[in-house]
């Protein structure tokens, strides 16, 4: 053999073991009930923003519609060189996330910083399904806690991801996003993570802090900081105006902690923006199901008395929706450096 063909033969060897190599190192993986492409990136140790879209370009006939994950189907990762990080190479990086969940006018997420970069939210609100909570009437329709509750936390999540959080919203509508209406319909099709609600109270209860667990469980170690946050509306007599109260599982410091930043945060906006108003919102520790059984650190908000007619404009302003979920992002945020800095000392 001549050296001419030595020489074809050894390039045409080390090209298929190039691709071997590029084939072998894509681990492939498949998604949990309820995944989006991030938090199946994060799970697996990458950084969903670097990667997502060499994700979306090496699955795309894989992929459903708005690329979302089929639970039947293998998904690869991609490797560091196909995102360009070979020889020294550089990604560009993402400005905004799209998060089809959120509803089509607030489905793309812009990014404003790395505020809760590394930090994992898992968002429970209230009853769904066959339990509309708590209810009241306004202007002649009938409200229910879960419309409610379900919008201020779709909200709270796109307030957290703007700050490049990985957020799990537990229980799902798939028909209604954000809404900027006074009057929401109620409806019975919410889920827990794709799975039908069950009516039994405890049944409902243990479907989402088991839901919760199994993702913490493989996400704890690629998390710098997990909670879990649960949105409720109360019903007293229609006279008891009440502020936000905040609840956290007996003797969790952690809850505690996160439960007083977010009430101090509260009470820092209404002072700011209602002077002469007060706030009454109190902490305290209760042995709630939820708090008790779910493994990451967790907080139990009651938003307010759905019955009182003045606490009812808290819930049917979107305005008001919107500010409760911004100014609970804000005490997320602030617990979350705190939790940074303890971890320093």
């Amino acid at each position: 053999m001549n050296l001419k063909w030595k020489i074809y033969i050894l390039l045409l060897l080390t090209s298929m073991a190039m691709c071997n190599v590029v084939a072998q190192t894509r681990k492939e993986v498949s998604p949990e009930n309820g995944d989006y492409i991030d938090a199946l990136i994060k799970r697996n140790g990458l950084d969903a923003e670097e990667y997502r879209a060499a994700f979306i370009k090496i699955n795309k006939k894989k992929l459903g519609a708005n690329n979302t994950l089929r639970l039947d189907t293998r998904y690869e990762l991609p490797t560091p060189e196909d995102i360009g990080l070979k020889n020294g190479g550089q990604t560009t990086e993402r400005r905004q996330q799209v998060v089809p969940i959120l509803g089509e006018k607030y489905k793309t997420v812009d990014y404003v910083d790395n505020a809760l970069k590394g930090a994992t939210f898992y968002l429970v609100s209230g009853h769904g399904g066959p339990d509309p909570g708590a209810q009241a009437i306004y202007a002649g329709s009938t409200l229910s806690e879960d419309e409610y509750a379900y919008d201020v936390m779709l909200r709270l999540a796109r307030q957290l991801i703007r700050h490049r959080a990985l957020v799990h919203v537990i229980i799902r509508d798939p028909s209604d996003g954000i809404r900027d209406d006074e009057i929401l319909a109620n409806s019975d099709n919410e889920t827990c993570l794709g799975a039908p609600i069950p009516l039994n109270q405890i049944d409902r209860l243990r479907q989402r802090t088991d839901s919760i667990n199994t993702l913490y469980a493989k996400e704890r170690k690629n998390s710098n900081y997990c909670r879990s946050v649960f949105l409720h509306l109360d019903s007293r007599s229609k006279d008891k105006r009440i502020d936000i109260f905040f609840y956290h599982f007996t003797k969790s410091v952690k809850g505690e902690r996160l439960a007083s930043v977010l009430r101090n945060k509260m009470e820092e906006k209404y002072r700011k923006h209602q002077p002469k108003r007060g706030f009454s919102g109190n902490v305290s520790e209760r042995n709630l199901f939820v708090l008790r059984e779910t493994d990451p650190v967790g907080v139990f908000l009651e938003l307010g008395n759905i019955q009182n007619p003045l606490d009812l404009l808290r819930f049917v302003r979107p305005s008001n929706r919107e500010a409760m979920a911004r100014w609970i992002a804000e005490g997320l945020i602030e617990d979350y450096k705190a939790e940074k800095n303890s971890t320093k000392k």
